[in-house]
């Protein structure tokens, strides 16, 4: 796989890009209702969902753009450990029943995120 090598920092932006933009998506549901979810039709903005929808939209586009990426891929990568063992724990052990696979992943992702930055093709690289 060494070919692969050579397109590590471009790929370290993908990761971000793409992540960012995934994260994003969660943050519009909450917040825009886009795309549409029926249980966060009565989002109240001072809640923990609500504030989750801020950081997700907030945190998703910045991580996706590469501004201030660090912080907010740290500040992401603490909600979603605070999502998981909050909502996700409760309701079992295993990720896989209880729903937490998203929560971990995207966890672990942004820490990566917040340990290495934002790749190449970023705005803090500008």
């Amino acid at each position: 796989m060494g070919f692969l090598e050579k397109w590590q920092p471009q790929l370290l932006s993908v990761l971000r890009i793409v992540s960012g933009l995934l994260f994003l998506e969660h943050g519009t549901a909450k917040l825009l209702h886009f795309p549409h979810i029926a249980s966060f039709d009565d989002l109240k903005l001072v809640s923990f969902v609500g504030l989750a929808g801020i950081i997700e939209t907030v945190g998703g586009a910045l991580v996706t753009v590469g501004l201030f990426t660090r912080y907010a891929a740290f500040i992401m990568s603490g909600e979603m450990a605070v999502a998981y063992f909050l909502f996700h724990a409760k309701q079992g052990m295993f990720p896989v029943l209880n729903g937490g696979d998203a929560a971990i992943l995207f966890c672990f992702v942004f820490l990566y995120i917040a340990a290495k930055g934002p790749g190449p093709w970023s705005l803090d690289r500008r």
